[in-house]
């Protein structure tokens, strides 16, 4: 077919030493639809097909030299003509020279004639049977290989008369091409305990004349054993009786080895090799079946990692993955671990004992469950979680150096906790969450008074989702006062949150907004709300006043945080230095190399950095000489035994002395007493902060506040 989808004319090579014939034939087949190049005799039509091929060749028996049958013998020796139809014109009708034409190699002959409409008809007919056969060759071909690619092979069994298997067949169990393989050479390939299966399965089936499927182990000439499916069908003679089976043999090793690693992989954790969530649940579902009809109890005991993130952010998820291996490993020495693949098909009276289904796994994350098929009581329980936690305080070596890393266990209890396992696990949970509330590195027992502190914090945190649209959200400020000046320097903003009416402190719901995420929209929220009550206090109260804000770590994966800030400012006509950003010392230490260029381009756009908390993180020295940072405040617990332990005033000229030496400013928090203040004073700090001097304020106080600390114009407006 050409690319217009018109059938292309076919290619004839006429060859014939006679000019006379070359003329009249060539002539009569164009006629009648063929493309006809011509010889004019066997060595110069071999001499065109060195680069060229026809459709069909058209061959003079008796020419000069060469006739057409010693032609037509060296076309078939060439590589790629032996199979063109080849057409013997011959004068002779006798059946000699019929057969020496078929000896040559010849496909059909043809008698000289003019009948030129029964010659087309002929070479028509050879061009269809050609193209027949190409594309059986070609079937047999892409059979051949596809039965290679699936390493499959058809045989014949012959009741009585042998078993014949085809090349693509022997090649499965490990023969070239050789003689017939009698059934009873077949069995011996098979593997001892393959044999003693097949003999009965064999005789059962040719007995009820059924389908033979099966899979076998067969031991392959080289000693390796291989898998093979073995697939057949019977066949009938004329009266009905079975005669025979034909069928596949097919190697499935691969897909067996696959078959199971998917099956493993659905079932246990990739990373530690434990039982996952759906085998966990299908073996704790079992076990309620035993405990339920032998009336016993089972217990499910949810491990969660203490602060286990600090370890991935902080040294890498490849250490972190390390450090859950071996905490996995630590589990299966307190839990009578059971690595038996408890398989989703089979029922539970199968398995050996319910005892057989304990075992430890894990859920995800870092989050772990013990199973406990059989307890005589909570006490036995919570002797198992008392040993995971002792376990949990040996240190980890990972990269050569010991960490600490402890677990919150929640533990609860069928039937009384729970009579499914959704049930159980999300009591264990809430167990959990209270252990962990309660300091972490402990154990809780399932009580339901935990439920409905479970059910607050739920209906705290969706709420906090809303407090943003709903307007719930405020700032409060607290002025940072120099003492030996009795003047303010600046504000810090502290988010409150006014729910239902009811003022919620930051330490309600700070740490929850961390935990969700949403601490990073509250902050932009912030940042444009302080820009906003600048500008009020500057239009309506005459007040140039700096505001800080505190700012979380995880703000600064966000690449706008610089276009944040400055599209709030412009917004209200504010330079950027009317804004301070207060970050803590162990949040900027979570991603230091992507907080720094963040805060180079802050300070480049005039906005100071303030670390917040100064002492209480990781007090590395190094960072501070490579952060653009304008001040340290000195956190509260150092303040807070000013002049009763040497201790605290140990630390606190310490700080002073780096500040001084980095040419910083120095800012103490929490100041509440008098005494306090004068020691700090004696110490050389004169900025500071806290309820000795005012308490977080409306922004209306602030305004009354600061009148009546230096006198300033009325403020009616916020």
């Amino acid at each position: 077919m050409t690319l217009a989808g018109v059938e292309r004319q076919p290619r004839i090579l006429l060859v014939d030493d006679d000019e006379v014939n070359l003329l009249l034939t060539g002539a009569a087949l164009r006629e009648r639809g063929f493309t006809v190049h011509e010889a004019n005799g066997g060595r110069a039509a071999l001499g065109m097909l060195a680069d060229w091929s026809p459709d069909v060749l058209v061959l003079d028996a008796v020419m000069p030299g060469m006739d057409g049958f010693r032609t037509c013998e060296a076309l078939r020796d060439l590589p790629g003509f032996e199979l063109m139809p080849v057409l013997m014109l011959t004068g002779l009708d006798d059946e000699a020279s019929i057969e020496r034409a078929f000896d040559a190699g010849a496909t059909d002959f043809f008698v000289k004639s003019h009948h030129w409409s029964l010659l087309a008809g002929r070479l028509r007919y050879l061009l269809r049977t050609s193209h027949v056969q190409m594309e059986l060759l070609r079937s047999r071909a892409k059979l051949a290989r596809a039965q290679d690619l699936a390493r499959m092979g058809s045989f014949d069994w012959r009741l009585g008369g042998g078993l014949h298997l085809e090349p693509e067949a022997l090649r499965v169990i490990g023969h070239g091409q050789r003689a017939p393989l009698s059934v009873q050479e077949m069995m011996r390939l098979l593997a001892p305990g393959a044999r003693r299966v097949m003999a009965p399965l064999l005789r059962d089936v040719v007995r009820h004349s059924t389908v033979l499927d099966s899979d076998i182990s067969i031991r392959l000439p080289d000693g390796r054993e291989r898998i093979v499916h073995v697939e057949a069908e019977p066949e009938f003679d004329d009266q009905g009786s079975l005669c025979a089976y034909t069928g596949i043999l097919q190697d499935v090793t691969d897909r067996r080895l696959i078959e199971d690693k998917i099956r493993h992989l659905a079932n246990f954790d990739a990373l530690t090799g434990l039982p996952n969530r759906r085998q966990l649940i299908w073996r704790a579902e079992r076990a309620m079946e035993q405990a339920r009809r032998l009336g016993h109890d089972l217990a499910l005991l949810l491990i969660d990692l203490d602060r286990f993130k600090n370890i991935n952010d902080t040294l890498g998820h490849g250490q972190g993955d390390e450090l859950l291996v071996e905490i996995s490993r630590r589990l299966r020495h307190c839990v009578q671990h059971c690595d038996q693949l408890a398989d989703v098909t089979i029922d539970a009276a199968v398995l050996r004992s319910h005892r057989s289904l304990e075992a430890v796994g894990r859920l995800g994350g870092d989050e772990f469950v013990a199973l406990l098929p059989e307890v005589a009581d909570e006490v036995q329980a919570v002797e198992v979680a008392q040993r995971v936690l002792v376990a949990m305080r040996e240190p980890v070596v990972l990269g050569g150096r010991e960490y600490f890393v402890t677990a919150s266990i929640g533990v609860g209890l069928y039937p009384r906790d729970g009579v499914s396992v959704v049930d159980l696990l999300r009591n264990a949970d809430v167990a959990m969450y209270a252990a962990k509330a309660a300091g972490r590195n402990a154990l809780q027992v399932y009580r339901p008074h935990l439920a409905g502190m479970g059910r607050e914090r739920l209906e705290l945190e969706s709420a906090l989702h809303k407090a943003i649209d709903r307007n719930e959200l405020v700032l409060h400020y607290q002025p940072k006062v120099r003492v030996g000046s009795s003047t303010v320097v600046a504000v810090e903003a502290l988010m409150r949150w006014r729910r239902n009416g009811v003022l919620v402190q930051p330490g309600e719901f700070i740490p929850l907004a961390e935990e969700t995420g949403l601490i990073v929209p509250m902050s932009e929220w912030a940042i444009g709300e302080v820009a906003r009550q600048i500008a009020v206090w500057r239009d309506v109260c005459g007040l140039e006043l700096s505001v800080a804000v505190n700012l979380p770590s995880r703000a600064f994966a966000r690449s706008d945080l610089v276009d944040i800030v400055r599209a709030a400012t412009e917004r209200h006509g504010l330079a950027p230095r009317s804004l301070e950003l207060e970050i803590t010392e162990t949040g900027l230490m979570k991603n230091l190399d992507q907080v720094i260029p963040d805060l180079h381009r802050l300070t480049q756009i005039g906005v100071d950095i303030a670390i917040d908390d100064f002492g209480t993180g990781y007090s590395s020295l190094a960072y501070l000489t490579q952060l653009p940072i304008t001040e340290l405040k000195i956190d509260r617990s150092f303040v807070l035994d000013l002049g009763i332990t040497t201790q605290s005033a140990a630390v606190v000229t310490a700080v002073i002395a780096l500040a001084r030496s980095l040419d910083l400013k120095v800012v103490a928090e929490g100041v509440e007493t008098m005494l306090q203040r004068d020691v700090l004073l004696r110490l050389g700090c004169d900025q500071m902060q806290g309820n000795l001097f005012a308490r977080a304020m409306a922004p209306e106080e602030l305004v009354r506040w600061l009148q009546a600390w230096t006198p300033k114009p009325c403020c009616p407006l916020t």
